[in-house]
C-alpha cells in the first residue's frame, strides 16, 4: 500500500481521538507527511514516545526495545502468530520494509520509565521471582531470564526485548499466552518451551519481581552476545 494512502487511512481512523472537537468549516486540516505523524495511531495506545500507557487497559512500553524484536512482533501480529485484533487491523496490509522503518523509529526513542510498581506479593513469592530471573531453575531446566534478556534486563541485540518498565499483569499475561499456545514465535519457540515449565505460582512471582525493578532510558539493550543462548530461539534467526 502506498505510504500516502496508508497515512490517510491511519489518520482518518484516529481522527475522533486526536482532532479538536470544534473546527471551523473553512479550516482544512493539514498533516505533515512524516513518519511521526503517521504513527499517531500508535501513540494513541503506546504513548507519544512509546513509553506505554495504563488506562482502563495496559499498553506496553515499546520505546528503546531492539528494532529486530519490534519488527518481528509487527510481523507476528500481521501473520496471526500474536492475537490482538487492533494490532492485526493496523498492520494487516503493511509491507515488511515499512514495518522495519516503524520498528527502527521506536527503537531509537528513550523516554523516561514509569515509576516501578510497588510489589504486593509475599517475600517468598518475590524471592522465587528473583531466583528465576537471576538463576533460573536447573531442576526444571528453566534458564535464567537474564541469560537472554541481559544482566540489566533491558534486552539484548538484535531481537531480545527488555523486561523492565512493564506492568505485572502484562508480563503474566504474555507468559500465560505462551503457556496456553495463544502466542507464538518462529520455531523453535523458546519462550513457549520455558513457559510450559513454569508453575501456576511461578508466573505471578516473576511478574511481581520484574515490575518492581527500575529502568533508565540511558540503559540500552545489551550488545549481541557471542555466547550461545541457553535455548535455540527461532525469533533470533535472521
Amino acid at each position: 500500500m502506498p505510504r500516502a494512502r496508508f497515512a490517510l487511512l491511519f489518520l482518518s481512523g484516529l481522527f475522533a481521538l486526536v482532532a479538536k472537537p470544534a473546527l471551523a468549516a473553512d479550516s482544512p486540516l493539514e498533516f505533515a507527511d512524516t513518519l511521526e505523524q503517521r504513527l499517531v495511531a500508535c501513540a494513541a495506545c503506546h504513548g507519544k514516545r512509546g513509553e506505554g500507557i495504563r488506562q482502563n487497559e495496559y499498553y506496553p512500553r515499546i520505546a528503546g526495545k531492539p528494532a529486530g524484536y519490534l519488527y518481528r512482533q509487527l510481523l507476528n501480529f500481521r501473520e496471526g502468530r500474536r492475537g490482538y485484533a487492533q494490532m492485526g487491523y493496523l498492520v494487516r496490509y503493511l509491507p515488511d520494509d515499512y514495518l522495519m522503518e516503524i520498528a527502527g523509529y521506536y527503537a531509537k526513542l528513550q523516554p523516561a520509565f514509569t515509576t516501578p510498581i510497588k510489589a504486593t506479593a509475599s517475600k517468598e513469592a518475590l524471592a522465587r521471582g528473583e531466583a528465576l530471573v537471576r538463576r533460573g531453575d536447573p531442576a526444571k531446566e528453566i534458564p535464567a531470564c537474564n541469560a537472554c534478556h541481559g544482566k540489566a534486563l533491558t534486552g539484548m541485540q538484535p531481537a531480545i526485548p527488555g523486561l523492565v518498565g512493564l506492568y505485572p499483569d502484562y508480563i503474566a499475561a504474555q507468559l500465560g499466552a505462551w503457556q496456553k499456545g495463544a502466542r507464538h514465535a518462529n520455531e523453535p519457540d523458546c519462550m513457549a518451551k520455558i513457559a510450559a515449565k513454569l508453575s501456576g505460582t511461578d508466573i505471578p512471582a516473576v511478574a511481581a519481581w520484574l515490575s518492581a525493578q527500575p529502568g533508565s532510558p540511558s540503559t540500552l539493550p545489551a550488545p549481541e552476545s557471542r555466547q550461545k543462548l541457553p535455548l535455540a530461539c527461532g525469533s533470533q534467526s535472521q
